[in-house]
């Protein structure tokens, strides 16, 4: 049974992403972050600075719930 991954977050900051990724993986919640960035270049313009956060299909909903409490 293959899992599906869901994009539940997106944000231009790495380090909000990490910190979010380490809450919900805290929680027990798989996390898998999706960055269109080109090391060793810090480009932050448009979808190239975008930072995915995604989880799997059955964890969106509570994840949802945790980032709103945190982001809030």
């Amino acid at each position: 049974m293959s899992e599906e991954w869901v994009e539940i977050y997106i944000t231009y900051d790495q380090l909000e992403a990490e910190m979010i990724k380490d809450l919900l993986e805290s929680g027990g919640i798989p996390v898998v972050l999706r960055s269109s960035k080109v090391s060793p270049y810090p480009v932050n313009i448009g979808k190239i600075g975008e930072v995915k956060i995604l989880v799997r299909d059955e964890d969106k909903e509570t994840s949802e719930k945790v980032i709103e409490g945190r982001v809030d």
